[in-house]
């Protein structure tokens, strides 16, 4: 299953933190690293802190969704990840965006991620790596980047 994971760190060595996390998905179970888009640099979005390091990989894995969840909420806590509060700022944030063509509804789970369009951390290195990507149930993701381009969004190296 093809699979795209949103990264996101603000915290302790960020831009370490993101590499470490792309090196282990890598080396998840039954998972090969597709692609990496860059690496970018963004204000906080209903958080505070450092301005954040986010990329996005794309993923080829046999895990199944809710055990792929498990196991970027083990890398997480890996990198110290704690969650005092909603949007609070983190060492390291993963996030199941897509999963193949699956839309998929749990308590602990929505996937087509339910703000991936809203996010310019997360478009823009989405289109980076997939350009003609289709989002399940609302089309063609270049058709959100408008509504972001405002949220500035730069890419680091």
């Amino acid at each position: 299953m093809i699979a795209y994971i949103g990264i996101g760190a603000n915290l302790g060595d960020a831009l370490a933190n993101v590499d470490d996390a792309l090196a282990r998905l890598a080396a998840l179970p039954g998972t090969r690293l597709l692609a990496s888009s860059s690496k970018y640099s963004t204000a906080p979005i209903d958080s505070s802190g450092p301005d954040y390091i986010n990329a996005v990989a794309s993923i080829d894995t046999a895990l199944g969704a809710h055990e792929l969840l498990a196991a970027l909420n083990a890398i997480e806590l890996a990198h110290g990840r704690e969650r005092p509060y909603r949007n609070a700022p983190r060492t390291l944030d993963l996030d199941v965006l897509l999963y193949g063509d699956e839309i998929i509804g749990t308590p602990t789970l929505q996937v087509p991620h339910p703000r991936m369009l809203e996010r310019g951390f997360v478009l823009i290195p989405l289109l980076e790596i997939a350009p003609g990507i289709q989002v399940p149930g609302r089309g063609p993701a270049q058709h959100f980047v408008a509504a972001v381009n405002g949220q500035g969004v730069t890419r680091l190296s």
